[in-house]
């Protein structure tokens, strides 16, 4: 899936207004989050009216806590293997939150600032789909190739970046096996079958 101008050829688009311009500098960091709305529970339009600010607080008892957050990601991968964009990844999204990340050189803060941040339609103890993975493969090997300033050292999940407030992506989230599907998309430089 190409990118264009930012966007993933072949993503839905759910534009969102929680992002800005990105300060100077390079892309450096793509960040793993989960989510699901209600807590625990899959499908739905709940997330996209979250990272659009159209989230109704009477919907469900949990969406008082949430519906005045204003948080957005750049990608977000569904249960089948959708992707669903909502902001390019030119700009910057907010989704990394209060987080520190050491690259092996320095400690940096302000994630948001170099990060792209994907969200796995999931939480943290139920297993991520086989879809999701060959999807995320594929959208990895894109990011890859369209920023220089990104390498496999620089792939991490919001708990690594925040461990005492985040734990996602989670135990669920298999590690070994996502980083097997990008070893086969990028060997095979073509969509995973």
């Amino acid at each position: 899936m190409p990118i264009r101008q930012g966007w993933l050829e072949g993503a839905r688009r759910v534009p969102s207004p929680n992002c800005d311009d990105r300060p100077e500098g390079e892309v450096s960091l793509l960040l793993l989050h989960s989510i699901s709305l209600p807590p625990g529970e899959f499908g739905g339009e709940h997330i996209e009216r979250l990272f659009t600010n159209c989230l109704d607080p009477a919907a469900h008892p949990f969406f008082p806590e949430i519906a005045h957050l204003r948080v957005s990601a750049h990608l977000l991968i569904r249960r089948d293997g959708e992707c669903v964009q909502f902001v390019p990844f030119h700009r910057r999204a907010w989704h990394a939150g209060r987080s520190r990340w050491c690259d092996g050189q320095r400690e940096r803060t302000a994630l948001n600032d170099f990060a792209l941040g994907i969200e796995l339609e999931g939480d943290e103890v139920t297993p991520y789909r086989l879809g999701q993975y060959r999807a995320l493969a594929r959208v990895t090997v894109d990011l890859l190739a369209a920023y220089p300033g990104l390498d496999e050292t620089r792939i991490t999940g919001h708990a690594r970046v925040a461990p005492l407030r985040k734990t996602d992506p989670g135990l669920a989230f298999d590690w070994a096996f996502f980083r097997q599907q990008l070893a086969r998309g990028a060997v095979l430089d073509r969509p995973l079958a």
